[in-house]
């Protein structure tokens, strides 16, 4: 896979599956952290949810201002190494039960990520520039792409192990050792990409970095305390003051882009535009697809039958990669969420969630005895296998058709990639359906097939995003382009926060999905319309 390709690639390859290891253990387990009535922090479904959204939205917002220091200041390497010291510490620390220390960690996370992820982006696209790799772009981003994923593969795995043996600290600790495996690996790859990281000094009509804090970052601030406080009919106006403050500190950022296409020259301003417009759709994509670490993690743990037994619950307990669950009142009857609410002569510790929505005649246990289930932050390596699998079958077929002169451009393969993934949502609406809208526990393979069918989606458009901000950027802002994908990311990060604290508010889980397949099936069909004018932008720029 390697030989083709430039010597720097395996280093960055697995730099960020470190990376993605420690990040997504983290969040793999993150909002179980906070529901958790014991060690963690009793948080209720919207509340987690609405956490989560806040947290990995600004995750994916600092890129802004990350990419932007490292092109005028830092450069990409130093960046990167700043970056992974920052997340490491702060997943370390996320382990410590106290709720500052909880708000300083996160912070950490958010901060280290600005620097780290647009930048090694950036770096692998500058290490394709020459003539001799560039028209493997595509092909080597989606070769990263992966390395992303075996990290979030593996980490799940190694996050239940040691959530059973060592608690919660054990598993953000693994995160943090992961993310320092990253950075060690950087460093050691450093000759193969020194001569790529050329810092851009400032050229006619670019804004000192001391301006766009006061243009932009001190204004975001302001805007995000008026949005805390500014107070609506619930006390808030959107969803929370959490939300209310993010969507409020968006607006002057949004402006600083919407500038930046206005002051563009007339040679740049069609790319830019084109950029931008992408950038603006998938908002609508990572709303649905970032659920995984809400909806669908909260689907795995109610919804899903987990159980193991047998030869397979012998092993999954000997390894640890199981929760149990003992059983007191086998004379109960099934239940949906909706109705066990209602139900007021139950109590919440009497009754374990699990078999809500499961025929207390017919379970696999008896009274007293423990059930044997597979931890549900495990769904969270479906996604990142189907990735692994899919990958090398993806990068054949566009280089078979590459061969062919049959290609696609980059955006096409986006527009398609929302379509793909918008019949992802069918197959949770047909799950539904299977488990008689929540009263029955349904099969794994829903799931399965569902993060299969939009992990295709995933495939086509977010590797050709980045691909495509390579691609089509200015030199002069290419770090500041690619943390405006991120910016895009980062508010869709916070969309499906929103969406996913609905979740306990449709007794019709079906209409919830339903939701989310019109919000994706309209972002396609609006990119398929602008699909004859962003072709025409990457004929004129002389890339695919």
């Amino acid at each position: 896979m390697w030989k083709k390709h430039p010597k720097a690639l395996p280093f960055l390859f697995f730099s960020e599956m470190w990376e993605r290891f420690g990040y997504y253990l983290m969040i793999g387990i993150f909002t179980f952290y906070l529901k958790d009535a014991v060690n963690g922090f009793s948080m209720n479904e919207k509340d987690s949810a609405s956490l989560y959204g806040t947290f990995i939205a600004l995750v994916f917002f600092t890129p802004f201002l990350g990419g932007l220091i490292a092109d005028r200041y830092l450069g990409y390497r130093r960046s990167i190494i700043l970056g992974g010291l920052l997340m490491g510490a702060g997943y370390c620390m996320m382990g410590i039960h106290n709720e500052t220390m909880l708000y300083v960690s996160m912070t950490l996370v958010i901060l280290g990520n600005g620097f780290f992820k647009p930048n090694i982006s950036t770096l692998l696209g500058n290490v394709y520039s020459t003539p001799k790799h560039m028209h493997q772009k595509d092909e080597g981003y989606n070769i990263f792409y992966m390395g992303i994923n075996i990290g979030a593969f593996v980490c799940n795995f190694f996050g239940a192990v040691l959530l059973n043996l060592l608690g919660w600290a054990g598993a953000f600790g693994a995160a943090g050792v992961g993310m320092f495996i990253g950075v060690i690996t950087f460093i050691i790859g450093t000759k193969h990409y020194r001569e790529y990281d050329v810092r851009k000094p400032l050229q006619p009509g670019d804004l000192p970095l001391w301006k766009i804090f006061a243009l932009v970052i001190f204004p975001s601030l302001i805007f995000g305390i008026i949005g805390w406080f500014m107070k609506g009919t619930k006390g808030y106006i959107f969803d929370s003051n959490s939300t209310d403050a993010f969507i409020f500190a968006c607006i002057p950022v949004l402006v600083f882009y919407g500038a930046l296409l206005v002051r563009s020259n007339k040679h740049e301003r069609p790319a830019m535009g084109a950029m931008l417009s992408i950038f603006a759709v998938v908002i609508l994509f990572w709303a649905i697809f970032k659920q995984n670490g809400s909806a669908l993690n909260t689907w795995a743990s109610r919804y899903t039958d987990r159980h193991v037994e047998g030869f397979a619950g012998t092993v999954v307990s000997k390894l640890l990669l199981s929760d149990t669950t003992t059983l007191y009142k086998k004379d109960s009857v099934a239940l949906t969420d909706a109705q066990f609410r209602k139900q007021g002569n139950l109590k919440i510790w009497d009754y374990p969630s699990y078999f809500k929505n499961m025929d207390m005649k017919e379970t696999p246990v008896k009274d007293g005895e423990l059930l044997r289930t597979w931890a549900p932050s495990l769904s969270q390596s479906i996604n990142p296998f189907w990735v692994i699998v899919l990958t090398p079958l993806i990068v054949a077929f566009f280089t078979w058709l590459r061969r062919k002169g049959k290609e696609p451009s980059t955006p096409t393969k986006i527009a398609f990639g929302l379509l793909i993934s918008a019949l992802s949502v069918l197959v949770m609406i047909a799950a539904v359906k299977a488990g008689n809208n929540g009263s029955e526990k349904v099969s794994v393979w829903w799931l399965i097939g569902s993060y299969g069918v939009i992990t295709i989606g995933e495939l086509f458009l977010s590797p050709m995003g980045l691909s495509l901000v390579s691609k089509l950027s200015p030199v002069r802002i290419t770090s500041l382009m690619m943390g405006g994908w991120f910016l895009s990311t980062s508010i869709g990060n916070k969309l499906s926060g929103i969406l996913a604290s609905k979740w306990d508010q449709y007794d019709n889980k079906a209409n919830y999905f339903w939701l989310n397949f019109i919000l994706l099936g309209a972002a396609a069909i609006f990119l398929f319309l602008l699909l004859k004018w962003l072709n025409r932008v990457m004929k004129e720029k002389g890339v695919n």
